[in-house]
């Protein structure tokens, strides 16, 4: 009897063991990094391929895991009791079911899931070959559960789809990006960038175009010394060129090929701009910023006029414009610095009305809704529902908003004050 007892506790121990292979192996395969796998298949880890088909069906990965984990528990819970009645009779129950209990949740649970999950990706490269077998020798067994498993689900109208769906994989993309978190700059700027790049389809060249008010541009009926004048006093290298009216845009100018021409052309008065000039891109303001991106790439533009349905000219958008949503503004030794924001003594901020809600979030992290409206001016418009006065006051979206400055119609400045958990004000403060 003591060798039947003996061969009995050694089988409960190698049981234990295959236990905590399956808990390790589940824990490790469902937490591994796939972008870690995915580099190290590119240099060539095998291992890595067959983790990387296992994450793939998941679903008989996990059913083979479950099938194995509990004949491995079941049949070292049946030997335990096994002994332990033959050593204390009908009590031996009680005693086997607290001794596997204890037994299974610390050897065959928490030890191994504990090292799993610290260390998922070795571990995943280690039991992925085995695992792969136990897959394939138990998938009968598992594919009858699962057909099983799915045909109750759809009694209670549950549909179970293997594709993702679009919109869940980029919020764990958006997840992933947040829980990316650091107080550093060098942290912000990437996450700003990341959610930038997620944002590029959701965003509308109208949202980020230079408004016609503020572009450069260009007569092409000037005197061409007059006319070459005003582009070497410009900042930029590429003008529209208009004639009759700032609106009619006939052609775009570009800097270097005005100069090859005024190099190559003795007499200045004789040259023609427009047969210099580059055809006019106009596009809609509702295309995305993706398509603009893609749409700049394949024409080897940097440049394009908006316009709005009724072929009105809106402004202009540019390469530039668009990379800058993504990794901020950049400034070169022509740009002109523009005063937008300013942090003040008692830690608000002076905002000028053209700014974009976009950019404030960016720089400051904050979540500021910018689907009804682009500029702060426009965000305090559509929530105020009328055109405020100098020193009233508004509060909404966590922020107070103060009018500092208008011209006629046109709000200027803005001082903007994060509330930091104050309770929200219904309306508008009182007329000063």
């Amino acid at each position: 009897m003591e060798t039947e007892i003996l061969l009995s506790i050694g089988a409960i121990v190698a049981l234990l063991v295959f236990s905590a292979f399956f808990s390790g192996s589940e824990t490790s395969l469902t937490a591994v990094s796939l972008p870690r796998m995915h580099t190290l298949e590119q240099q060539g880890e095998n291992r890595a391929t067959l983790v990387r088909e296992l994450w793939r069906q998941k679903e008989r990965l996990i059913g083979a895991i479950l099938l194995g984990n509990n004949l491995v528990n079941i049949m070292a819970s049946a030997l335990a009791t096994g002994i332990m009645i033959r050593l204390f009779g009908d009590a031996g129950v009680v005693y086997a079911t607290i001794a596997m209990t204890l037994m299974v949740l610390i050897f065959a649970e928490v030890l191994p899931k504990t090292y799993a999950i610290h260390h998922a990706d070795a571990v995943a490269l280690s039991v992925a070959p085995v695992m792969r077998v136990v897959v394939i020798l138990l998938f009968p067994v598992t594919h009858a559960v699962h057909v099983v498993a799915r045909g109750a689900l759809k009694i209670f109208g549950i549909e179970m789809s293997d594709h993702l769906d679009p919109a869940k994989t980029e919020e764990e993309l958006r997840g992933a990006i947040d829980l990316h978190a650091s107080g550093s700059d060098d942290d912000r700027h990437e996450r700003a960038m990341l959610r930038s790049i997620l944002d590029l389809a959701d965003v509308e060249v109208g949202d980020i175009l230079t408004h016609r008010k503020k572009v450069t541009s260009v007569d092409a009926d000037l005197p061409p010394a007059q006319l070459v004048q005003e582009v070497l006093q410009s900042a930029y290298t590429r003008l529209p060129l208009w004639r009759d009216n700032p609106d009619n845009i006939v052609g775009v100018l570009h800097a270097k090929d005005l100069l090859r021409a005024v190099q190559t052309q003795p007499n200045l008065a004789e040259l023609d701009v427009l047969a210099i000039a580059g055809e006019s891109w106009f596009i809609p303001e509702s295309t995305d910023l993706l398509s603009q991106l893609q749409a700049f790439r394949s024409r080897h533009e940097h440049f394009a006029i908006v316009v709005d349905e009724y072929g009105e000219v809106l402004g202009i958008v540019t390469l530039e414009d668009i990379l800058e949503e993504i990794v901020g503004e950049i400034a070169d030794e022509h740009d002109v610095e523009m005063e937008g924001v300013q942090i003040q003594a008692d830690s608000s901020m002076l905002v000028d009305g053209g700014v974009t809600i976009r950019d404030l979030n960016r720089q400051f992290e904050w979540r500021l809704p910018d689907e009804e409206a682009s500029t702060v001016a426009g965000l305090v418009l559509h929530e105020a529902r009328r055109l405020p006065k100098v020193g009233q006051a508004f509060v909404f979206h966590g922020f107070r908003f103060e009018i500092m400055g208008r011209q006629r119609n046109q709000i200027t400045s803005i001082r903007i004050r994060p509330l930091d958990g104050e309770t929200e004000a219904d309306s508008t403060a009182a007329d000063p």
